[in-house]
Parts: C-alpha cells; structure tokens; sequence
C-alpha cells in the first residue's frame, strides 16, 4: 500500500544521506517530489537522484535553492506551486556542524550554523503554510537531533539550533493545528552518512556505539521511515511532538 499517492513533498538538503533516503522514501510511496540542494558540485547527485525518484512512477525536480536564504524559499515555493498546484509535505532537514569549543567559536562559525539549520526552518515553513492553510492539510518535518536535546561540548551552536527547531515545532504546532495543519521534529542520534563516516573509523568507534542503547549506528532509511509516518495518515493525530530516533542514545 503507498501511503503518499499524490501528494505532493519538498524536501530540503536532499542530495545526499538522510534527505535523499526520505526521497527515495516517499516516492516509493507515491508521493511526486521536490527537493532543494546547495552547491554547483551536488548537481550531478541531484540529477542521478532525480532519475531514481522518476523510476518510481512519480514527478521528481531538483532545484538548486539555499533554504537559508528567505529570497530562495519564497522563489522556490511560488515555482513548486506554479509547477504542482499543492504542497502538501515539507520536509526541513538542511544542516550543517561548525564544531568548536566555546571558547574558540567564532560569531561567524555560530552564525552560520544558526542560520542553516534554525532560520532555513522558519524560511521555509513561513512559505509553505499558506497554500497548506488553504487546503485545510499539510504535514511539516522539521529535522532536530538529539543533540539539541541533550547538548554536547563543542557543539553549542548546533544544540542551540537543534533546540530551536524543537521550539519552533511546538509553536507552529499549536497556531496551525485547528487548520488541520501538524509540525513535528525528529531528532536522530548518530546517522550512518558521509558527515559522519569518521565516527565510525579508528579507537572512538567502540566509545560512540556503547552510548547508544541498541548497539549500533542509524541508517538513513530509519529516519526516512519516522517522516513517512509522519508524513502519512498514519501520524494524523501527531503534532507538536519530537520523535528520539537515536537508539536510545538520550535514556
């Protein structure tokens, strides 16, 4: 059974590990996709990704939009409209680590990280939910970490930015609800993809999984299962929620 035929999804930051797992996730579950990707080297990812997508029977398009540019999302949005009439999933999952200490951060290392991963959400949320206002239905996907629940030395900016996305979830949430409109978060732990190969590499490989309750690293495709049930009817009574997907990492 596929659990988005016809609906219509952008995803942010999707060339590559978990955004391009839940593409690949829902279109094979029906749904027509859009999805957002960066840099002029992330072109020939997109591309072979949109072939992927189109192999499932669905409109697949890549467009090149920096979610953290207010300008970009309004641009995006009124072409995604214009292209496929609807909006009915958006899928917030562009990020970025600019790990330091504190005491070495430089306001240009958190500022980037802020806005990349807490201001692309309100950007791009801001843009979507007025035609999802005006269908009376939408679900929003904002994508967290356990990071930003639990905190860690080094990563105060990504927390920061993490815990925001949290926050801003629940108020979305709470104003859209009676429109039929639901906002949740997921917040993985550690994902098996190219940003965090080196965890699995050398003498910390050992220490990273014996914090984790089930012994081992996600797959992207784990994640991309939480946002198809959220995505789906299957979550219609969720929202305002953050879904832990980090295997028991924050117990």
């Amino acid at each position: 059974m596929k659990l988005l035929e016809g609906k219509v999804a952008i995803i942010t930051g999707a060339a590559r590990g978990i955004g391009e797992a839940v593409a690949l996730k829902f279109a094979e579950h029906g749904a027509h996709v859009v999805f957002t990707y960066v840099s002029d080297g992330s072109k020939e990812k997109a591309d072979i990704l949109v072939e992927k997508l189109v192999a499932f029977g669905v409109k697949a398009k890549a467009y090149q939009s920096n979610a953290a540019d207010y300008a970009s999302c309004e641009t995006l949005v009124a072409d995604v409209l214009a292209e496929f009439n609807q909006i009915d999933i958006c899928v917030n999952n562009a990020g970025i680590s600019k790990d330091n200490l504190l005491l070495r951060m430089t306001y240009e290392q958190w500022n980037e990280v802020m806005q990349v991963n807490l201001n692309s959400v309100f950007n791009m949320t801001k843009q979507i939910i007025k035609p999802m206002m005006k269908a009376r239905s939408g679900s929003i996907i904002n994508m967290s970490s356990v990071i930003g629940e639990m905190g860690n030395a080094g990563q105060a900016s990504y927390a920061a930015s993490k815990a925001g996305v949290i926050g801003f979830t629940k108020s979305v949430a709470k104003e859209l609800g009676s429109r039929n409109i639901r906002c949740n978060s997921i917040a993985p732990g550690f994902v098996e993809t190219d940003m965090t190969n080196y965890l699995k590499e050398g003498a910390n490989a050992d220490k990273y999984k014996s914090m984790i309750a089930l012994g081992r690293f996600a797959t992207a495709e784990d994640i991309a299962n939480v946002c198809l049930f959220l995505a789906s009817d299957m979550g219609n009574y969720i929202t305002g929620q953050t879904i832990s997907a980090c295997g028991g990492m924050n117990i």
